[in-house]
């Protein structure tokens, strides 16, 4: 074997025995965890190295969590409904709380100063129409604004007519709604009949049990495939609408008032 041959052989055997570094688990290796029970998912990201973040929810019953990889610094997002896992998608670290140089978050945070936004966006990729934070400081500290605004029930102040703005408060106005899901839009000791428990109940049985506490449909209509029914409790002025698809209730509201509610 010539010196040069030698040199090569060495060099490639060396390089045989360094260690492969293991790479991060991204999203499209989780797909296996697509369709499991919500606390099976958690186990299997938790199994692979990933620690709960956050959870947000939205008005239509979608539930939205956070993991992070610390090891691969590695963030993705878990969509879950009605108890099973929908999606699994790549998020942004600042979706997990860590920043990088150049990340929207930290340049909102420039921009609008840290006393103010804090270290951390509280919106997250999902609120985004596209599940992409805005690469533009500005138009992302717009949104920030108005979500934090909308989430904490603070008026609708666009003092900017900013687009951005009113998406922002928008995704928060739903955030919050789905946080007071269990609120029955009643003050102090004013009497209520529960319905909440009733979301994603089989229509028939859901009826029957409606009928059972004191509810009469007073409306019933249909747009597509979804149908409408308004249900009335007179002695609790609860003007209900439910909402059924697919054989199920699929949301429950009062909606105050309605020409038959009376």
């Amino acid at each position: 074997m010539t010196a040069r041959l030698a040199k090569v052989a060495l060099i490639t055997s060396c390089t045989a025995l360094v260690a492969t570094p293991v790479l991060a688990e991204k999203a499209n290796q989780l797909i296996d965890i697509n369709g499991s029970r919500g606390r099976d998912a958690e186990y299997q990201l938790q199994q692979r190295g990933f620690a709960h973040v956050s959870t947000n929810k939205n008005d239509m019953g979608y539930v939205y969590s956070y993991w992070w990889d610390s090891k691969d610094d590695d963030c993705v997002v878990v969509e879950v409904y009605d108890g099973r896992v929908m999606t699994i998608n790549d998020a942004s670290d600042q979706d997990c709380g860590h920043h990088k140089g150049g990340d929207a978050g930290a340049a909102v945070a420039a921009v609008a100063g840290a006393a103010i936004l804090g270290a951390l966006l509280s919106h997250k990729s999902h609120h985004h129409e596209d599940d992409k934070h805005k690469a533009d400081a500005a138009a992302e500290a717009q949104y920030e604004r108005g979500y934090t605004d909308g989430l904490h029930n603070a008026s609708y102040h666009n003092y900017d007519r900013s687009d951005d703005y009113a998406n922002g408060y928008n995704a928060g106005v739903s955030e919050r709604n789905a946080n007071l899901r269990h609120h029955y839009n009643r003050g102090g000791y004013a009497p209520v009949a529960h319905y909440n428990d009733l979301q994603g109940a089989r229509a028939a049985g859901g009826m029957d049990e409606m009928s059972r506490r004191g509810f009469r449909q007073v409306d019933n209509f249909t747009s597509g495939n979804t149908r409408y029914s308004i249900q009335y409790k007179a002695d609790t002025r609860q003007c209900v609408q439910v909402t059924i698809a697919d054989g199920h209730f699929y949301d429950l509201r009062d909606i105050g008032q309605h020409p038959k509610c009376r």
